[in-house]
């Protein structure tokens, strides 16, 4: 009999359910809240860079399209095609038009050189303009007679300053 009461003291004994280790409805909302958050926040992350990628690249391609055409005209002889201005063919079928305005300065041979390009926006590439004010020493731009003259009046002026 002790033992069917040993037994039966074993089966009052019941060992009590282990709690269930779970999270909540609220927990589970707030960490999809949390993680569309942050979901958000890196893609506009992501659409910035991109789109800072696409305006440097724009960027670039309009600086060395204006490096040729500043390099075409620095390297012209003749002052009558730099005055006339043109149109430069660019990579893509677009169209540059510039300008150049050239006047002469108190220096002989050198020249302030006001150059102002145009490109029209064509597909995805983006409308630009530029001017550039540059100093040039052009002999090939000079007339003779007004170099002299030129000449002359610094010759004229640096004697004065040795005098005084």
């Amino acid at each position: 009999m002790d033992r069917g009461a040993g037994g039966a003291r074993l089966a009052m004994k019941r060992i009590p359910p282990c709690p269930r280790r779970a999270f909540t409805l609220i927990e589970v909302l707030v960490s999809l809240a949390i993680f569309a958050l942050a979901s958000v926040v890196l893609s506009v992350a992501y659409l910035n860079v991109i789109g800072s990628y696409r305006a440097l690249d724009s960027q670039q391609r309009s600086d060395e399209d204006w490096k040729v055409l500043r390099a075409g005209v620095l390297t012209e002889p003749d002052l009558a095609k730099v005055e006339e201005g043109g149109r430069v063919v660019l990579p893509g079928g677009r169209e540059l038009a510039w300008r150049a305005k050239v006047e002469p300065t108190e220096i002989a041979d050198l020249f302030r050189l006001t150059l102002e390009g145009d490109v029209p926006a064509a597909g995805e590439a983006e409308a630009w303009q530029r001017t550039q004010h540059l100093y040039v020493l052009r002999p090939s731009w000079s007339d003779p007679a007004e170099r002299e003259k030129l000449r002359d009046v610094t010759r004229q002026r640096l004697f004065q300053e040795r005098v005084k």
